[in-house]
């Protein structure tokens, strides 16, 4: 049954092409979808699709060629306040402490600094209020990322392969540690990810790309119980969820 809230955020016939001289490259071919509030979408498909070019337009990082993003009603032309983002290494300032970084956004805004101390507290970084990035492992250094782009509260949180350069145990660890954040703030977040299991594990809905230019195969509701536990890949359940959209990514058309 089609939702009767109206959509945060709204994509329309979203096409991107790069040019460089004569020569045309066509990345993404008039995508049109929508993300309601509260919901964890992933993004998936094959490398190169224009997965994280994608995720740029939805950011205002990226004009688009054609057709356009609106978030909350409003037009999204360059980067809009309510959007917070995370990328797959988390780019620390090193000379900045935990702290320091979290609350860098708050800095440059003139705002109040306690939501940094709340978010490091969401994200289980007591203690390590003082150390260094260089004083971190990686998963930890992505919780700093991820509470830095949370601490102002946006309305979506954008990841672009957030986990992408972690080891497995570390990356499933972070998975769960996504999912608990999300369940207390219930930002809407849109994930790119080009792993089908945590697709599979992490969303509420999975949009698959086709290669590129890219456009929308497969948009996969997914009906597994929350709380998501880590026992749930074992199941009939998620193999046979993980099996559609690994035949809508491999499909030759």
């Amino acid at each position: 049954m089609p939702s009767l809230t109206k959509p945060l955020l709204q994509a329309s016939q979203l096409a991107v092409t790069f040019r460089d001289g004569r020569l045309e490259l066509p990345v993404l071919d008039e995508l049109s979808f929508s993300v309601q509030r509260g919901e964890f979408l992933c993004i998936l498909g094959p490398s190169g699709s224009g997965k994280s070019t994608l995720l740029r337009v939805l950011g205002g990082l990226l004009p688009a060629s054609r057709g356009g993003v609106h978030l909350g009603g409003q037009a999204v032309q360059g980067p809009p306040p309510g959007v917070g983002l995370v990328f797959q290494h988390a780019n620390l300032m090193p000379w900045r402490t935990v702290q320091q970084n979290i609350s860098l956004p708050l800095e440059l805004a003139g705002e109040d600094l306690t939501a940094a101390s709340q978010m490091l507290e969401l994200v289980g970084l007591q203690g390590f209020e003082d150390s260094l990035p260089s004083q971190l492992s990686g998963g930890m250094a992505q919780r700093v990322a991820i509470a830095r782009a949370l601490v102002q509260d946006p309305q979506v949180l954008l990841m672009d392969e957030p986990f992408g350069s972690l080891d497995a145990i570390t990356r499933e660890r972070m998975e769960d540690e996504l999912l608990r954040i999300w369940s207390t703030q219930r930002t809407t977040v849109i994930l790119v990810t080009h792993d089908i299991s945590e697709a599979v594990y992490l969303a509420d809905r999975v949009l698959v790309l086709s290669p590129r230019p890219a456009s929308i195969r497969l948009d996969l509701r997914v009906s597994l119980p929350r709380p998501r536990r880590q026992a749930q890949r074992y199941t009939p359940q998620f193999g046979a969820l993980a099996a559609q959209l690994r035949a809508a990514i491999e499909s030759p058309a």
